[in-house]
């Protein structure tokens, strides 16, 4: 993986690009804390299928403005985005409002901020609907009910797939990585 500095304004962040040129590029955001090369099973995968990758090598302070602006960096106007944990609630976040910049959103081990999780508690009421095509995985982290009531808010085809993991990025990376490029074909 090719790792570039980024920087907008007064703020860096690395990033880890890698993958054929294509026309079809997928935005990773791993969760808090993981090790910058935790997708490298997932992009090596994703490569073969003929996706690029754009990986930040940690979500920590990172907001949906500042992703924009990394991608404009990169000029990528027009992104699929799968993260899991912190990085899937910062994916809802980004993915959020009406079709446009993002094409398709994979998601695991975090329901939409405007639902409730395992808890019952709402994260974020205010994180508006999706609008485009969703897949959330479910693991050991969340729950089905956690996933049904993501549905709700998006408008677009919704699907959800069940693993029996406690970490999808160590232990279902293959998994991950075809929800993914499932996403990504047109078929």
């Amino acid at each position: 993986m090719t790792a570039r500095q980024i920087t907008v304004g007064d703020r860096s962040w690395t990033v880890r690009v890698d993958g054929p040129s294509s026309r079809h590029t997928v935005l990773l955001l791993p969760d808090a804390g993981a090790p910058p090369d935790v997708f490298d099973g997932v992009c090596a995968r994703l490569h073969v299928s003929d996706l690029r990758t754009v990986t930040p090598e940690s979500v920590e302070g990172l907001e949906p403005a500042d992703l924009h602006a990394v991608l404009d960096q990169l000029s990528v106007p027009y992104i699929h985005v799968a993260g899991y944990g912190a990085g899937a609630e910062l994916a809802w976040r980004l993915c959020a409002g009406p079709f446009g910049r993002f094409i398709s959103l994979v998601v695991a081990d975090a329901g939409h901020p405007a639902g409730a999780d395992t808890a019952g508690a709402v994260a974020d009421a205010a994180v508006r609907p999706m609008e485009l095509p969703v897949t959330m995985v479910v693991t050991k982290r969340t729950t089905r009910a956690v996933a049904d009531g993501s549905g709700r808010f998006v408008y677009g085809e919704f699907r959800v797939v069940e693993l029996d993991v406690d970490d999808v990025a160590a232990e279902a990376m293959h998994e991950f990585a075809t929800e993914i490029v499932l996403r990504t074909s047109p078929w």
